[in-house]
């Protein structure tokens, strides 16, 4: 009870690094969106890309993940920066691997539809092909989120800030109040992300389902 309390005295301090800790998942989410979507529509596109890209991105997951934040540090310092690069380059793996099982796992019965209807190849991934993979690119995010964010409380190691700064605080001090300051609201975050990633994916595998249905019913094309 009186780590509660003690957890319940340091609320601002809390919040502030919880926002940190969100800022950091965030950004390095969204430039790894930014890249690995492109990515993984481009091997799509081009076959003979897809185990060197595949490949690098299973080499960068290998990499320990406190190496990689070292070793950005010589070129970009300490901070959020180094952070942020790290995080990014362990996002990309399951964006990269899930755009391209989703647009691979597109009906060929539909595609060859959307052709016969004179759709160019920009119509067929924008129309067809990205609809169709969007549960599929949501699991990706999903687990790039999550691990995200576990990973960003490491980032407080090389003055990125986050939750981690209160965990280590803590294991400096022998505290345990500290660590659970920063390890509970971290935990709670991966299940909440988690869970709302989740519901977003059931209900567009839903929607999915009507669309399929449909196209198939109209162009008279057999599941």
């Amino acid at each position: 009870m009186e780590i509660f309390v003690e957890m319940f005295n340091m609320k601002d301090l809390i919040i502030d690094q919880t926002i940190e800790h969100l800022y950091l998942t965030a950004v390095a989410v969204l430039i790894a969106a930014s890249l690995g979507i492109p990515g993984g529509i481009l091997i799509t596109r081009l076959p003979w890309l897809t185990g060197l890209t595949l490949g690098l991105a299973n080499i960068l997951q290998t990499v320990p993940s406190l190496a990689m934040f070292a070793f950005f540090m010589p070129v970009l310092g300490i901070g959020s920066d180094t952070a942020i690069t790290a995080l990014v380059l362990y996002a990309l793996l399951p964006i990269i691997k899930n755009t391209y099982s989703g647009i691979s796992g597109v009906s060929p019965a539909i595609r060859e539809a959307a052709k016969g209807m004179g759709m160019t190849g920009w119509q067929l991934l924008f129309m067809v092909e990205l609809p169709l993979s969007f549960p599929v690119l949501l699991a990706g995010l999903r687990t790039a989120l999550v691990m995200t964010v576990n990973l960003a409380t490491l980032s407080a190691l090389i003055g990125g800030g986050g939750l981690g700064r209160l965990i280590f605080l803590g294991l400096s001090r022998v505290d345990t109040a500290t660590i659970m300051a920063g390890a509970i609201p971290a935990a709670i975050l991966a299940i909440k992300i988690d869970y709302l990633m989740g519901t977003l994916e059931k209900l567009s595998v839903s929607r999915n389902k009507n669309i399929t249905f449909s196209f198939e019913a109209e162009r008279g094309i057999s599941a």
